[in-house]
């Protein structure tokens, strides 16, 4: 139950954290019945959830880590969420050029045998070997390189895709407050009693501490919580460039370290590639690339690419730092990508449920058994659902999503398709919301309008040029620096 006005305010769920994890959790939670509050310390997807490598995929790679269940798993989430997230969820291509001295042909082959069986795939094609010499998968690459394979994965929109969790929790009644930590927490008479970083206070009858890499220092200072579960902090860092290649395919490319990287098409005009894996200790450090890492990231795609790419050439550059469930394992890169979900209570009453690693395509999933595990202190929970249900903007009333797309266009021809289109990805369903009457208000650039800002701040918790620029879209990366302070004064005017 909750209480507005000057009541204290009592929730069955004070959920921590404000990213993947944390708006799928209050998503699950509040359509399953639970008056659900989401306290977030920054702006939404603030910190990992933005940072990655934008890819829903089973990972390939984990095969060779035994990670079978992990993998499995992540295949099977890959299906749902290219159905219940249409429009932040697409199909990609992945192409990797065959180097004998790295892995044998067959070992790879049997690897994306099992990669295409281990779950039930329905709507992605399988794989098979390919040619690198003839077009069109010889773009870009040396020409020595001349057999490889394809296989299928999906590329996402890792910030809106939280942001459309958040979004859809609310509609069922969660509140969701961002740049307002929760500070503390403690159990009195079977309940926690909260306080928010704007002096707040609130009741919960449970927790869940999903706090990405804060997610010990949450759980043993701010909810006092002793724990022998522990973390470890790797960062990923990732660089874009001048586009290196014709195509929309992407590559995963092998380095001679055995790891991968990957260079995917990034809009029409730039290449991503990445990523790292370095050991962090500073969980309050902010992520940045280092050299040495760009520097790695050229040589590991200058070893294909015809012509080199040079860290002069980077447009922009991000890392977020992964915290990943601590197994022991010395290798930043082969530490387990799997999530740990630990619950504690005291006599059976004030349970905090702790998200302990976990990735972007297993989210949904990770949230459906973090609710199933607080079941027992809510009797007559309902059942599980977010398999079924699209999030919201993705869901087209049963027509399919180029239809609706095509739909929108055709009810504004007088609005440049060029700013309908980006409107449309990164809103779906809410397209026609966004523009409304078609008077969309200033031009800002990159297809960026006043209108959309508005709706930016109204809907989607944005307050900042940075929260617009580069998480509920990426158009910083098309905008002069003076568009981008136009951006800033737009904002600070409303």
């Amino acid at each position: 139950m909750q209480k507005y006005g000057l009541l204290e305010k009592k929730y069955d769920l004070l959920v921590v954290g404000g990213g993947i994890n944390g708006t799928g959790i209050a998503r699950d939670a509040a359509g399953r019945g639970l008056s659900v509050l989401l306290a977030e310390k920054g702006d939404l997807a603030s910190a990992t959830s933005s940072w990655s490598s934008k890819l829903v995929h089973g990972g390939l790679r984990y095969l060779e880590l035994y990670e079978f269940r992990l993998v499995a798993e992540a295949l099977a989430e890959r299906e749902v969420l290219l159905r219940v997230a249409a429009h932040l969820v697409w199909p990609a291509r992945f192409v990797m050029p065959h180097v004998p001295e790295l892995r044998p042909r067959w070992m790879i082959g049997a690897g994306l045998f099992l990669y295409d069986h281990l779950s039930r795939r329905t709507s992605l094609p399988g794989s098979k070997a390919v040619r690198l010499d003839v077009p069109p998968f010889n773009a870009g690459l040396q020409p020595q390189y001349r057999h490889g394979f394809i296989y299928s994965d999906c590329r996402v929109d890792d910030a809106r895709l939280v942001v459309a969790n958040a979004m859809d929790a609310r509609e069922r009644g969660a509140r969701v407050l961002t740049r307002n930590a929760c500070v503390s927490a403690r159990r009195e008479q079977g309940t926690w009693q909260a306080t928010l970083a704007s002096g707040e206070q609130v009741q919960a009858s449970a927790i869940v501490n999903a706090a990405g890499p804060w997610v010990k220092s949450v759980l043993n200072g701010r909810l006092q919580q002793p724990s022998r579960d522990a973390i470890r902090l790797v960062k990923g860092s990732h660089i874009v460039l001048p586009k290196l290649y014709e195509g929309e395919h992407a590559f995963i490319l092998q380095n001679d370290d055995r790891r991968v990287i990957f260079m995917i098409p990034y809009g029409d005009l730039h290449t991503l590639v990445g990523t790292t894996d370095i050991a962090v200790a500073d969980e309050d450090a902010p992520p940045q690339a280092s050299a040495e890492e760009v520097a790695y990231l050229c040589r590991g795609v200058n070893r294909y690419l015809a012509r080199a790419a040079r860290p002069e050439d980077v447009v922009w550059q991000y890392a977020g730092v992964r915290p990943l469930y601590d197994d022991g394992t010395a290798d930043p890169s082969a530490v387990t990508r799997d999530y740990t979900l630990r619950v504690d209570d005291e006599a059976g009453r004030a349970p905090v449920l702790s998200v302990f690693g976990g990735k972007i395509t297993t989210y949904r999933r990770l949230a459906e058994q973090a609710v199933d595990k607080l079941a027992p202190y809510f009797p007559g929970l309902k059942p599980a659902w977010t398999a079924r249900v699209p999030l919201s903007g993705s869901d087209f009333g049963g027509v399919p999503r180029a239809e609706a797309r095509d739909a929108f266009f055709a009810g504004h021809p007088h609005i440049p398709e060029t700013t309908l289109r980006p409107i449309f990805r990164r809103h779906g369903a809410h397209a026609q919301a966004v523009v409304g009457d078609g008077n969309l208000g200033e031009d800002l650039g990159a297809g960026l309008t006043e209108r959309e800002i508005r709706y930016f701040v109204e809907r989607e918790w944005a307050q900042t040029a940075e929260d617009v620029l580069w998480r509920r879209t990426k158009t910083g990366l098309l905008m002069t620096q003076a568009q981008r302070e136009r951006v800033a004064q737009v904002l600070a005017a409303r």
